[in-house]
């Protein structure tokens, strides 16, 4: 991945303007083309414009929660991968957003390999879809 367009395109939605520096500048030397957004409408309002293949999300945020970022993101592209971060990991809201197409939820503290870890997952798994259809393309 050397040229910037064959980059992945990370989105990283927080509140704390603290996590999205440091997440963006981790995520930007492991290869990623990374855009941080401090709230979730402005975030949405984004994903009209570009593409973004995975999105790191705050659950809990002022205005657009991060269940709403991932509802709005499948609509836009249901192949995006959404991982929600968050403190308030409750069974409930768990379930609700595997429901509604999570790729992973993750609880807060949480170390950033584990950050890495998971994002890496959703690479790959884009990775192969995108092999997959360009092989189904090729009969």
């Amino acid at each position: 991945m050397g040229r910037q367009e064959d980059k992945c395109r990370l989105m990283v939605i927080d509140d704390e303007s603290i996590v999205c520096k440091r997440l963006k500048q981790i995520m930007e030397k492991a290869g990623f083309e990374v855009a941080v957004f401090g709230d979730g409408a402005h975030a949405v309002e984004e994903l009209n414009n570009k593409h973004y293949d995975i999105i790191l999300t705050d659950f809990r945020m002022d205005g657009m929660d991060g269940m709403k970022v991932l509802v709005s993101a499948k609509e836009k592209n249901p192949a995006s991968k959404v991982i929600i971060l968050t403190g308030f990991a409750e069974t409930e809201m768990v379930r609700e957003a595997f429901r509604k197409g999570v790729f992973d939820v993750l609880s807060k503290p949480v170390e950033i390999d584990t950050i890495k870890q998971v994002i890496g997952r959703a690479e790959r798994e884009l990775n192969e879809s995108k092999n997959a259809a360009v092989a189904a393309l090729g009969r």
